[in-house]
């Protein structure tokens, strides 16, 4: 069993894992509620600036979430913790998926599921510098992302930024943060507009 080697200390990398792993559970458990402003850059894998965007998201455990995208262009993306809906008001189209396995493996779903099914399905990795960032690394291939980093000041999440196979970045960072405030039930609730083409996609 590999084993690492710090002040004279000998950890197994099993028990290494469970810790970074029991941490960032640490963190996330108390997020039963967060609404943030956010401001979203894609970047390719030479670091150039390929898009931006800035919104704002509302999340509440378990599984709801609100994401809405203000500029350039408008859209939201909403679970109500059985369907997530896509909705481009340019297309005057809706997207709706039932909420499985690899729809609650995207970043912003996963900080609002289970802290324990987080920790089992990914490698969880720790690096303290000027911020503490958790790196999740998922255990199966079929994910959106290969590499999820969270970035945290204190108890707070504050960036979050995901690399895909493609060597691509996003970046999300938040601002203007607030946990654990009461959230509007209706907030998680989806009218679909009139005159919208509705589209199901099957899981």
């Amino acid at each position: 069993m590999l084993t690492f080697t710090a002040l004279g200390l000998m950890v197994s990398s099993n028990t290494w894992a469970q810790d970074v792993a029991e941490r960032l559970s640490e963190r996330l458990a108390p997020l039963e509620t967060y609404h943030a402003s956010f401001e979203q850059k894609i970047l390719d894998g030479s670091g150039d600036n390929l898009q931006e965007a800035q919104g704002e998201m509302w999340l509440a455990r378990p599984g709801l979430l609100r994401w809405e995208v203000d500029a350039p262009y408008s859209q939201t993306v909403m679970s109500d913790g059985e369907d997530v809906y896509l909705y481009d008001p340019d297309l005057e189209q809706v997207t709706v998926q039932a909420v499985d396995e690899r729809v609650t493996h995207t970043p912003a779903l996963l900080l609002s599921g289970n802290i324990d099914d987080l920790t089992a399905s990914y490698d969880v990795h720790y690096e303290k510098d000027d911020q503490d960032t958790f790196t999740l690394v998922p255990s199966t291939p079929d994910t959106l992302f290969e590499e999820l980093n969270l970035m945290f000041e204190g108890e707070t999440l504050t960036e979050l930024w995901m690399t895909d196979s493609t060597g691509q970045r996003t970046a999300i960072i938040f601002s203007a943060i607030r946990q654990n405030d009461a959230i509007d039930d209706e907030r998680f609730t989806f009218d679909i507009p009139e005159g919208a083409d509705v589209i199901r996609e099957d899981p």
